[in-house]
């Protein structure tokens, strides 16, 4: 998994969740895929910064079988490396 990001001028956050038909053949698959992404990021919405546009570009359907835990802590990592993130003690 990826992430692209950069800054907007709209004042809030917009999300993307890309899964390619070379992941997945199936929609319906893709379609869990993206929406356990999408979730784990709803649940920790509060590290990822206001004003930016984020792309979370899925390579591997191992995303569809690994834990939501381990999928929570990969998504944290991605943007925790983008160095956008709030750190919890500085705010």
């Amino acid at each position: 998994m990826s992430l692209v990001f950069t800054p907007n001028t709209r004042g809030f956050t917009r999300v993307a969740v890309v899964v390619s038909k070379k992941v997945e053949r199936s929609a319906v698959k893709r379609n869990r895929i993206r929406r356990r992404v999408y979730e784990a990021l709803r649940l920790n919405f509060d590290l990822v910064p206001k004003k930016m546009d984020y792309i979370f570009i899925v390579y591997a359907k191992d995303v569809m079988e690994m834990k939501f835990s381990e999928l929570e802590k990969l998504l944290g990592e991605l943007v925790t490396e983008s160095k956008t993130c709030y750190n919890k003690e500085n705010g």
